[in-house]
């Protein structure tokens, strides 16, 4: 299981909800679908998994004739406020460039499925977007505002007007273009092998308007015990199964593959998972089947799809594990949870 920064489940749900005349109820609604209490003030550290809100996206979508033109509005209104230390952090950086820097280091504090990587060269520069996961639509949808977001905050911060060279997204391409045209103003490309802003050298090179290389290293300090605080409060158990999530498609992952993801040795993995009484094995169990109950409830894949998406090479393997964790079968689970 993944995670993703509740500040995107509050944004989406605002603009589900503007105009309905029971909006309070619907709101709340809502938020209960991904475990949100809708009393709660919004808070960009707690956190949703990644299933979960791919799957209100797309029931949210759902009621929108022109989708693209939700997924810019939610991405479009971000602000720096709202990510707090962090939107500061990269109002401050001197340049667009450093603010993309930043994105890079400190992005897994809204996220744990998202990272950021700049890639710089002699003649085009992308700041991409990596997600892991199985694709879907929902997670289509959430790129999408991820990349208007970046655009948002990016805008808001630089003290020249700012347009990409380009704009790529995975994903295939919607029936209509003109909400991604008319938010970005550039080029449009999907089917594309990745989720990036293309960008000049000119664009990373343009100065902030609040950047300040002191108070960028004030909170670069902040962040980097923020981000130490945020790992070692996820815990050891929480951070290897979630590695174990994102490696599953692509088969069962070893004790090695995920020490190193970790930055840690196979044995010391091992040893610190034992003195809290787990084992690897165990963690992959209960990876497996936390995917596999989140899929059967919240997605439309098949059982073959979904026992792929888990690790099994048979849909038959699947089902016999699946009855040993949940006491039934996987198409009975998700009869009664549908």
């Amino acid at each position: 299981m993944g995670l993703i920064s509740s500040l995107f489940v509050h944004k989406m749900v605002s603009m589900a909800v503007e105009g309905e005349l029971s909006h309070e109820q619907y709101r709340a609604d809502l938020l209960s679908r991904v475990g949100i209490d809708a009393s709660a003030p919004i808070d960009a550290a707690v956190m949703v998994a990644d299933i979960d809100y791919y799957g209100l996206c797309e029931r949210i979508a759902e009621t929108f004739p022109d989708k693209t033109s939700l997924t810019m509005q939610v991405g479009g209104s971000m602000r720096c406020a709202d990510y707090k230390a962090f939107g500061l952090a990269w109002k401050s950086a001197p340049t667009l460039q450093d603010s993309f820097a930043r994105a890079e280091r400190y992005g897994r504090m809204l996220t744990s499925v998202s990272t950021y990587e700049l890639e710089t060269g002699p003649l085009t520069n992308f700041f991409i977007h990596h997600r892991a996961g199985a694709p879907c639509a929902g997670m289509g949808i959430s790129n999408e505002q991820t990349l208007a977001a970046i655009m948002a905050i990016a805008r808001e911060v630089v003290s020249l007007p700012f347009t990409p060279k380009a704009v790529h997204f995975k994903h295939s391409r919607p029936r209509a273009l003109s909400a991604h045209e008319d938010y970005f103003g550039c080029r449009i490309i999907h089917g594309s092998d990745k989720d990036a802003l293309e960008l000049t050298r000119d664009a990373l090179d343009i100065p902030n308007r609040l950047g300040d290389p002191g108070l960028s290293a004030f909170f670069d300090t902040h962040l980097e015990k923020e981000l130490a605080e945020l790992e070692h409060d996820m815990g050891l158990e929480q951070r290897v199964r979630i590695q174990i999530t994102q490696s599953l498609s692509g088969g069962i992952p070893t004790l090695h593959d995920i020490a190193l993801r970790l930055g840690m040795s196979a044995r010391s993995l091992q040893r610190r998972l034992s003195e809290r009484g787990y084992t690897f094995q165990n963690l992959i169990d209960a990876s497996r089947r936390e995917l596999a109950e989140r899929l059967l409830a919240n997605t439309e894949y098949s059982l073959a799809e979904i026992a792929f998406l888990t690790g099994f090479s048979e849909q038959s393997a699947f089902t016999r594990a699946f009855r040993r964790w949940a006491g039934q079968t996987p198409r009975n689970y998700r009869l009664t949870t549908h």
